[in-house]
């Protein structure tokens, strides 16, 4: 398997525009809460016959999360760290919007839409296809990339995501 350098740097080839560079930055993390907002509803608790709290934390959202965590942790225990920082506020969201007055399915839907959306847009202005659509590997590479890439925009890095100075 590559490593967390070789990932970073072949995903780094097709955002390297700072328009895209943005529109990942927002538009990445609405994907990955929307995405496990969707999964959420999947009710794998209910199917395996728990009741209660287990029924509902039990769920297609927790699987994916379980299922990924393996990838995060062959790349780095950094990685695996930030990966779960991202799941728990992910899950703060998805539970906020999931025991209020809104729709958890809709408004993950629209947003899921709504980001894949700009994101086409994204990668028109930058001229270059998706990663994931040579290696879906690539999406979870994304939300590392754009974490890096995050880091470095605020000064709080060196280098920028793709692993190459600036």
């Amino acid at each position: 398997m590559r490593d967390l350098s070789t990932f970073l740097h072949d995903y780094g080839d097709s955002h390297r525009h700072p328009v895209n560079q943005w529109v990942h930055i927002f538009c990445v993390p609405a994907i990955f809460v929307s995405t496990l907002g969707l999964f959420w509803l999947i009710p794998v608790g209910q199917w395996l016959g728990l009741e209660g709290a287990a029924a509902y934390w039990v769920n297609g959202g927790t699987l994916l999360a379980v299922l990924c965590m393996p990838f995060y942790l062959r790349l780095s225990m950094g990685v695996s760290l930030l990966m779960l920082g991202w799941l728990a506020v992910s899950i703060a969201v998805v539970t906020l919007v999931d025991r209020s007055a809104l729709s958890l399915g809709w408004s993950a839907l629209v947003l899921w839409l709504v980001a894949w959306a700009v994101q086409v847009w994204g990668h028109k202005v930058e001229g270059k296809k998706p990663s994931f659509t040579d290696d879906l590997v690539f999406l979870l590479v994304g939300p590392v990339f754009v974490s890096l890439e995050l880091a470095y925009k605020l000064g709080l890095s060196r280098t920028p995501g793709h692993g190459r100075p600036s």
